[in-house]
């Protein structure tokens, strides 16, 4: 079914059809995302829209899921977030901000329900070698990209362990660990690699 995540009605829509045709659901993959660069300064009509995929979604999907799986007592959501959502996104605001938000939802959803028999993970990559990375070659993150098939095996492997954070890239765990322990290092750390990525846009 082709669905426009950003409308309610559309997911409802989803997941009435598939339980009506194949049986309760219990694993819904909510992973629509976009990427939008700029800062505080970019137009409402950005921010509106990358909320509306990023984090948004999120919600529709699990208002539509939630019910039927806290009624027979078992579920599993699986929330495609992104390392953004655990450190940053130093070219953009906009993702940073709503990668955040999603992560914590889906933190919330695990509190909330976990003991209802609701399992959640957050899928959280860093460079995957999709078209939405690929079609900026110069993107930091193209090095050390993985392939979707990677990541594809990494969320198994994830979901067979019932972990929360599902991390492909283990270093964004030890990067994540480093902020934790000392976030103005981090952030100093953050500044330079900002800078970095300016100054190589330049010479470019």
């Amino acid at each position: 079914m082709r669905v426009d995540v950003t409308e309610e009605s559309g997911v409802q829509r989803l997941v009435n059809e598939t339980i009506t045709q194949f049986g309760p659901i219990d694993l819904f993959c909510s992973n629509a995302g976009i990427y939008i660069e700029g800062g505080v300064d970019a137009p409402d009509e950005d921010w509106t829209r990358i909320r509306a995929v990023n984090v948004l979604a999120h919600v529709y999907a699990a208002r539509a899921v939630l019910p039927g799986m806290l009624a027979r007592g078992e579920g599993y959501l699986l929330q495609t977030v992104s390392a953004a959502g655990l450190l940053t996104s130093p070219g953009s605001a906009l993702y940073a901000v709503t990668k955040h938000a999603a992560l914590a939802l889906a933190e919330w959803i695990a509190i909330t329900h976990g003991d209802a028999g609701i399992k959640v993970s957050a899928l959280c990559p860093m460079g995957v070698r999709t078209d939405m990375l690929l079609r900026d070659p110069e993107n930091f993150l193209v090095e050390g990209s993985l392939s979707v098939e990677q990541v594809a095996d990494a969320v198994i492997q994830g979901l067979a362990e019932e972990r929360f954070l599902i991390l492909p890239h283990p270093e964004v765990g030890e990067f994540f660990l480093h902020k934790a322990t000392d976030y103005d290092r981090w952030l100093r750390g953050m500044r330079r690699l900002q800078r970095e990525r300016i100054t190589k846009k330049v010479e470019n």
